[in-house]
């Protein structure tokens, strides 16, 4: 995906922004995205106190979760590619009155991430971000030993219920973005391949997912360029 491309999703979460919230919350009741994403925060295993990065974050849907993990004495990194979204997210942290998070506006690609970090999440996102891997890369270098990433996305069930994947798309992801080309994406695997302790839950009769890896001494990371 070019720079072009990038900016052609940008676009759409341009256009959803204002309105994004109130389509989160339809997509919670049809399919339980909330569930799922209290569910993927809780595999953090956060502690009061604690850094997260909450990579994609849009308009900070995970935050109200990930603060009742971290307490006000933890930090919340949010970064996001859409200036838009990141207005939202910023009302939001206004709203509550939330003083220890910390808005980032950057290609999650091109990030720089911090060092020792206790968590790293990203929730109906990273299939979307061709570099994924390289994502994944960073995140893990940035978390400190011990400590997990956690991605929560959308991916074709290895089950009879495949040949959906494309009617569901059209109707619930392409609206924003996603495109079922963008199935060959498989970040699950890049955690695999970097992180030990690998755990992915299939939901949603498989078209959901959470995999959740750990840092460890061991991890492959530090022999990948």
């Amino acid at each position: 995906m070019n720079l072009s491309e990038k900016e052609d999703i940008a676009n759409i979460y341009r256009y959803w922004a204002n309105n994004y919230n109130l389509v989160a919350s339809l997509y919670d009741i049809i399919f339980g995205s909330g569930q799922y994403r209290k569910q993927a925060i809780e595999a953090l295993n956060l502690q009061p106190g604690d850094t997260v990065i909450d990579l994609c974050c849009g308009t900070g849907l995970n935050f109200p979760i990930l603060q009742q993990a971290v307490g006000a004495q933890g930090r919340i990194i949010g970064v996001d590619f859409t200036d838009a979204m990141l207005e939202q997210a910023h009302k939001r942290v206004k709203e509550a009155g939330w003083s220890n998070v910390e808005l980032v506006q950057s290609d999650v690609a091109k990030y720089e991430f911090p060092t020792s970090v206790d968590g790293v999440i990203s929730t109906f996102a990273l299939t979307l971000v061709p570099e994924f891997d390289k994502v994944i890369l960073n995140s893990c270098k940035a978390l400190s030993y011990g400590k997990c990433l956690v991605v929560l996305d959308l991916r074709v069930p290895f089950n009879l219920l495949a040949p959906l994947a494309p009617l569901l798309n059209f109707l619930f992801v392409r609206p924003f973005g996603g495109r079922i080309e963008m199935a060959s994406r498989h970040p699950w695997n890049s955690i695999v391949n970097y992180l030990r302790n690998v755990h992915i839950t299939e939901l949603y009769m498989g078209f959901v997912y959470i995999a959740v890896g750990k840092k460890f001494l061991l991890s492959n990371f530090a022999t990948s360029n």
